[in-house]
């Protein structure tokens, strides 16, 4: 039987916000520089960028974590990785995020799926301490996890491979992907409009879900 993957994207997509956007917003000192914008105008990597504003969070661990919650990953998560599950659909987490909340969440949530994300922790006074991943085999230098690496392990092995997402780093494995394979929100559904590429446009993770299960039916 063939093998059936959906490798998904964590911040902004199974959750409706990313984690660095509350952080400027809730955790950081206000003069904390605009580490984004050096990021897009080609100055330091989008890990560097984010391993900056992590770094620069000053808050207790109950504050950090009261943040993490307000990313709100989607209720029905769950649900609907034991729908896919059932219907043969391995779910895969590929994110360039940070791991120190995504399983958080993922474990509050009660669900258990393989996540290639970066390491990290917090240290008093420090911040949310992220850090390359050692040891895998999906390193990337910009992003730390390199997800276009995980799409093409997965389709060399023969699996059939969806891919969902919603930033621009997401933009070269969503390429990747079968057209109505390819899902995408946010700056990922604007980028593959400009290049006139198919996709499903998705408002939240459960979507996503149910047009998988509805194509396995």
């Amino acid at each position: 039987m063939i093998r059936k993957v959906l490798i998904s994207d964590f911040d902004g997509t199974m959750t409706q916000s990313d984690f660095y956007q509350l952080a400027i917003e809730f955790l950081l000192p206000a003069e904390t520089p605009d580490y984004w914008a050096d990021y897009r105008a080609g100055r330091i990597t989008h890990f560097e960028a984010l391993r900056r504003y992590f770094a620069a969070i000053r808050a207790t661990d109950e504050e950090v974590l009261a943040v993490v919650r307000k990313m709100n990953l989607d209720s029905g998560l769950a649900a609907a990785v034991r729908n896919l599950r059932q219907a043969g659909w391995q779910v895969v987490v590929a994110s360039a995020g940070c791991d120190w909340y995504i399983r958080r969440l993922l474990a509050d949530a009660g669900v258990s799926v393989e996540v290639h994300s970066n390491p990290g922790h917090l240290q008093a006074g420090q911040g949310l301490q992220m850090v390359m991943p050692t040891g895998s085999p999906y390193v990337s230098a910009t992003l730390g996890i390199n997800k276009t690496a995980i799409v093409q392990h997965f389709l060399a092995d023969g699996a059939t491979v969806a891919f969902a997402g919603d930033g621009f780093p997401d933009a070269d494995p969503a390429r990747l992907v079968p057209q109505d394979l390819r899902f995408a929100r946010g700056d990922l559904a604007q980028l593959l409009e400009a290049e006139g590429l198919t996709f499903h446009r998705f408002e939240a993770w459960c979507d996503i879900a149910q047009v998988l299960l509805q194509r396995s039916s």
